[in-house]
């Protein structure tokens, strides 16, 4: 690939893609999901991926500038789809951008262990353009079970160019932009294989397609678009009335076509439910039956070690204990792990934090100045990159080998049961997951669900699992209060325990909280979904670590920074400026005093969670400033300092309980909150994401601390 260069970008104005110059091909990436479509591209760009949303469209897709040989080429890679028959906003983006993209070619990948569920979706995209090159990607998972496929003959047989890959190393990959760059530059696009439909189908569109032929030209091919005509694809004919300006439905011709073609359909008795099916059963079978002819198999039972794990993994025996079993290590390894380089990275940032403040002495700045500047937003925003990022770079790499290893979709079938009962959707037990990481992280990954209720039931209840901005304040609380006892490993392990516990109960707290949404404010029934369990694979380590650390480690620090750094003025000011020789910060918790002990806390730890809106990393830090009144954030020199410093200001066992309760349960940070707003450009549904889990935490906290009251035990 030594002549291949490539940037790339993530963003376009719309279904046209931007040609840079003159002579530019673009080249559009389709396949099912798991086929290994992402390395393809990533591969021939060079570059990992960045995404971003077509207008109007909460689903992601990418961008690549490549040169092979003389020719610029843009890559653009699509969401992956099962089907371009349009039932979920990625099959519709996917299918517009084939359609309108104004795309020079279409590489389709296929996974080469079970190209024959693959080609329909392969015989779809011919149908609507001769300018398709297939890509049979993962050749070396195949030969490794004994999957032989005659290629030659595939091209043949489809009447496009078919080339072999192993994107992971590169394989192939010469070729196949050759093979795309070829199709894109021939002066008449090839004659691909035609499905042949049922007799009556295909006299209703002999009879239709002329009439759409002369009302759109060559800007769409006319038979495909009479069998979404007949089939109801309304909103097709929407985008395309964009394009051509006006509605062809509309026209005399196109209507007598219509009103023709819908009578022999009728009179063969295929109404438009039983003409869907017919055509989907139609590709399948094109699809079986071509892949009778090029696939072999040397060992029939290829997929036994697959079966096998599936056996254990997700059985209703052992697949939650597994699950919650992995839980544990992620957690232990991410906080075993994250201490050290956490010190580390406090000790450098702070070190900064002494030549700023002598910076400003040098400078003679007032003192109220240096004060803002370096006590208030240097110190948070060296607090929260100190605290987070060291856990973030650990849990998502570690998250990302588990979904890169087929394991995450294995996870959302353990719990499709739950959601399913709660009238949510499946792939909810996805984006979950990704809240561990960063709820905000997990409030984008919600595009992966299609219901636009099912989503919004999955956006509002993210918040519910924590996310690593609020694991060292529930490790610290579970160490000093209920762990500190236990020395060595067997604490750490002890620790990992409890907040396992909690963890599973955030993943409570969303089932039901869930359920009560969809029962209320979100009623519906659950939408059903395709979750393909794809074969485990053994993850690409080095791919992993850069991928999860530039596309999600980073992005989500850079949402904090930019939160945290003005959250720190504020901090700094309300601990610093009096009212009758009193701070703000002390008159805002006595204020917050008897409504914090109500819910077994006291007004300043209230006052701490409110102040750490910004940023859940910073909620310590302001409680220690707080009860120590240092007028800036502080830290103690251990925990033991800590622990002590709690006691002393009327912390039992009871009010350790409802922090780490109301720590689970409260509102989201801000990064969050800005995360919800742009994802559902709703205020209103914005405003419902704070009040839920908050209203669940004081409800939660006020029982805990009730029951305590009444048995004596505070």
């Amino acid at each position: 690939m030594g002549q291949i260069h490539a940037s790339t970008r993530a963003e376009s104005s719309a279904l046209h893609i931007g040609r840079g110059k003159s002579g530019e091909r673009i080249v559009a990436l389709a396949g099912n999901p798991n086929v290994g479509k992402s390395t393809v591209f990533n591969s021939l760009t060079g570059l990992n991926q960045h995404t971003g949303n077509w207008p109007g469209k909460t689903v992601s897709t990418a961008q690549g500038r490549l040169r092979r040989e003389d020719t610029d080429i843009v890559l653009v890679d699509l969401p992956g789809t099962y089907s371009l028959l349009a039932s979920s906003v990625e099959e519709t983006l996917a299918r517009d951008v084939i359609c309108f993209g104004d795309a020079d070619a279409v590489i389709l990948v296929a996974d080469a262990t079970c190209l024959e569920r693959n080609l329909n979706l392969v015989l779809q995209t011919i149908e609507i353009t001769g300018r398709a090159v297939l890509c049979v990607n993962l050749m070396d998972e195949a030969a490794k079970k004994k999957i032989s496929i005659d290629l030659d003959c595939l091209a043949v047989s489809l009447g496009i160019p078919v080339v072999g890959t192993n994107a992971r190393h590169g394989d192939g990959l010469d070729a196949l932009i050759d093979a795309a760059v070829s199709v894109a530059s021939d002066a008449l696009p090839r004659v691909p294989y035609r499905v042949t439909y049922p007799k009556a189908i295909e006299t209703a569109v002999s009879i239709l397609a002329p009439a759409v032929a002369d009302e759109t030209g060559d800007i769409i091919n006319a038979r495909w678009l009479s069998l979404r005509l007949l089939e109801g694809a309304d909103d097709l004919f929407d985008t395309l009335g964009v394009q051509l300006g006006r509605d062809i439905r509309q026209a005399d011709t196109v209507a007598q076509a219509i009103a023709a073609a819908e009578g022999v359909l009728t009179d063969a008795g295929l109404t438009r439910e039983k003409l869907r099916d017919a055509l989907v059963t139609t590709l399948v079978e094109a699809g079986e039956t071509i892949a009778r002819d090029v696939v072999s198999y040397g060992d029939r039972d290829y997929t036994a070690r697959d079966r096998r794990l599936d056996k254990l993994l997700t059985s209703k025996r052992t697949g939650i204990p597994i699950m919650i079993a992995l839980l544990f290590g992620v957690f232990w390894l991410t906080i075993t792990g994250a201490n050290y380089p956490s010190a580390l990275l406090a000790d450098g940032l702070f070190w900064v934090e002494g030549r700023l403040g002598a910076l400003f002495v040098w400078l003679s700045a007032p003192d109220w100045v240096r004060g803002l500047i370096v006590d208030g937003m240097y110190r948070t925003l060296a607090w929260v990159v100190s605290v987070m990022l060291p856990p973030m770079a650990i849990f998502f790499p570690l998250f990302t080998l588990l979904e890169d290893s087929g394991y995450l979709p294995r996870i959302a079938f353990n719990l499709d049961n739950f959601f399913r009962r709660a009238c949510a959707h499946g792939k909810q037990a996805l984006t979950m997951c990704m809240g561990f990481g960063c709820n905000a992280a997990g409030v984008v990954g919600c595009r992966i669900i299609d219901s636009p209720r099912e989503r919004l039931i999955a956006i509002l209840t993210n918040n519910f699992v924590p996310c690593n901005g609020r694991f060292p304040t529930l490790i610290a609380i579970i160490t000093m209060f209920f762990a500190g006892g236990v020395l060595g490993a067997f604490g750490s392990l002890v620790s990992t325990l409890m907040l396992t516990g909690v963890i599973v109960l955030g993943v409570t707290a969303t089932v039901l909280v869930s359920k009560l949404l969809s029962k209320t404010i979100l009623k519906g029934l659950p939408s059903s979904f395709n979750l393909e369990l794809p074969p485990y694979r053994r993850p690409q380590i080095g791919r992993v670590i850069v991928r999860s650390i530039l596309d999600r480690t980073l992005f989500v620090l850079g949402r904090a920074a930019a939160v945290a750094a003005p959250a720190g003025l504020v901090i700094w000011a309300m601990a610093n400026i009096q009212s009758g020789g009193v701070s703000l910060l002390n008159i805002c918790a006595g204020f917050l005093d008897p409504f914090g002990r109500l819910l077994g806390m006291d007004g300043f730890i209230v006052l701490a969670f409110i102040l750490g809106f910004p940023a859940n990393e910073i909620i310590v830090p302001i409680l220690i400033m707080s009860y120590m009144a240092s007028g800036s954030l502080t830290e103690l020199a251990s925990l033991g300092d800590l622990h002590a410093l709690f006691i002393a200001h009327g912390w039992t066992w009871v009010t350790a309980v409802c922090v780490m309760l109301f720590t689970l349960l409260h509102w989201p940070c801000g990064t969050t909150c800005w995360t919800i707003g742009k994802e559902t450009k709703s205020a209103k549904w914005t405003l419902a994401s704070v009040l839920i889990p908050t209203a669940a935490g004081v409800f939660v906290c006020f029982i805990v601390a009730a029951v305590c009251r009444l048995l004596g035990l505070v």
